[in-house]
């Protein structure tokens, strides 16, 4: 096979696990990533030897995090173990938020010792190298290659970005642009301007999440998530929203405060102005106060929102919820009174956190409310009460079954990721759009739904398109 090869080390044929190895020449090579595996993706009950890091690293010049979410970056404590030396490179941005997602991740899955803790952290913060945005970053300059990488912004998460690699081969006279997307980002999301494509990539490593389906428009998501809360004001109930700790419970809490804004007085009991917007989560709070010291990242509309003194992340309705013991207080606060409230606690996915003793306590009671924003991957719970509740089914928790009795609902437009049409948007708006692409980040028929898209753009488009998805993604096969 001729040098230089992509292959998947992670997220092939499925959503978590993120790791793309760009092997340039026998001894040289860059990784994209290197993340968890979660939920279906994850194997038997202890992960532990599937996160093991057994590919080379010593070969590896540099480690690109295109975001800090724990299925691109979770499996960074392995790759140090096995050896890593080299400098992990990210987005400004990103080099704030990763030190507070691995100490999460190491105490929960690694270690309390926190002087162990500390010492990681402080290996990982000397190998940091944040990048600015649109600027190129030479990795490699010698006789036979010069190396270089670029950040531009995905749009998913802040500080989340899609990699450009531009590689020379001097003594071949030849050039080539890969780009690997990373996450991208929804057009029209709370607080992030939407990706804009490269000018070029003779290669693309493309997400998939989405592949399959298309969001509904932000005028519409917003409307159905005033109807959700305006039905747990009626019911007296909750509002249990599981939401990972950093990018959409920010962006929830940005939409909250402008229907707070806009919400007219009332006093029948329904006055959105009294009505209690929950952070359940120490890390969502920590995520929260970083992206509020970030503001030059943010988009023109929530600068807007700024220069009119209104504070989108930090409002009068908006209360944190830090200590266990309080957390506890407050799931059983609310399971008792009806009392309305929007609760927003991790995780995403159910698969662990706070979140799961509201559901516990909550599921149960058909005044309570279970509201989805963002995508359930395949084995979790969230993926089983999204499925089965509305048939008033039952869910596994912590090893017991629990009867959902609580309304489920889902809005698929507030995923933090492109949509199909947005996926297919990225590529074709490329003014030299790849002959390759390697679909990876996505379920196998998300895959295969996007592969048909794109090969119909490019046959219609007359242009030349290979598209691998799934186990043939990888160029070493």
């Amino acid at each position: 096979m001729d040098l230089p090869t992509i292959t998947h080390h992670g997220a092939a044929t499925g959503v978590t696990g993120s790791c793309h190895r760009l092997q340039l020449t026998p001894d040289r090579a860059l990784l994209v990533d290197c993340g968890l595996f979660q939920g279906l993706d994850a194997i038997g009950d202890d992960t532990l030897e599937q996160h093991q890091v057994t590919f080379p690293v010593d070969d590896l010049m540099a480690l690109v995090v295109t975001h800090v979410h724990i299925d691109h970056i979770g499996r960074l404590p392995y790759l140090l173990a096995a050896g890593y030396q080299g400098p992990i490179l990210c987005s400004v941005p990103s080099a704030r938020l990763l030190p507070l997602v691995i100490e999460d991740a190491l105490r929960i899955g690694f270690t309390r010792d926190q002087a162990l803790i500390r010492r990681f952290l402080e290996t990982v913060g000397e190998r940091l190298v944040p990048l600015e945005y649109n600027t190129w970053h030479t990795i490699a300059d010698d006789s036979a290659h010069r190396l270089r990488i670029r950040l531009q912004r995905a749009g998913h998460i802040l500080g989340s970005a899609y990699v450009e690699v531009d590689l020379a081969d001097k003594a071949a006279g030849h050039n080539e642009r890969i780009v690997f997307s990373g996450d991208l980002g929804a057009p029209y999301a709370p607080l992030l301007p939407a990706p804009k494509p490269p000018y070029k990539g003779d290669r693309l490593v493309l997400e998939s999440t989405y592949g399959d389906r298309c969001h509904d428009p932000r005028s519409d998501r917003r409307h159905r998530l005033k109807a959700a809360i305006d039905r747990a004001l009626a019911n007296r109930g909750t509002v249990i929203i599981p939401a990972f700790s950093i990018g959409r419970t920010q962006e929830l809490l940005y939409e909250l405060e402008a229907l707070i804004h806009a919400a007219p007085a009332k006093s029948d009991g329904t006055d959105w102005r009294n009505l209690e917007i929950i952070v359940d989560s120490p890390l969502a709070a920590r995520f929260t106060e970083v992206y509020r010291a970030l503001k030059p990242y943010w988009d023109k509309e929530a600068h807007k929102r700024l220069r009119a003194g209104r504070h989108p992340l930090d409002f009068d309705n908006l209360y944190t919820v830090d200590a266990h013991d309080e957390h506890l207080q407050t799931v059983d606060y609310l399971a008792r009174t009806g009392r309305p409230a929007v609760v927003l606690a991790a995780s995403g996915m159910a698969v662990g956190g706070r979140v799961v003793n509201y559901l516990k306590r909550m599921l149960g009671d058909e005044r309570h409310c279970v509201l989805f924003v963002g995508y359930q991957g395949g084995g979790t719970p969230g993926r089983a009460i999204q499925q089965y509740g509305p048939g008033g089914g039952w869910v596994e928790l912590d090893g017991e079954r629990y009867t959902i009795s609580a309304r489920i609902e889902t809005i698929s437009g507030y995923s933090a990721h492109a949509d199909q049409q947005d996926l297919l948007r990225f590529v074709r708006r490329m003014r030299r759009p790849p002959s390759v692409i390697h679909l990876v980040h996505g379920e196998p028929d998300a895959q295969r739904a996007l592969k048909g898209v794109l090969e119909g753009w490019a046959q219609q488009a007359g242009h030349p398109l290979t598209v691998r998805l799934g186990e043939e993604a990888s160029d070493e096969r």
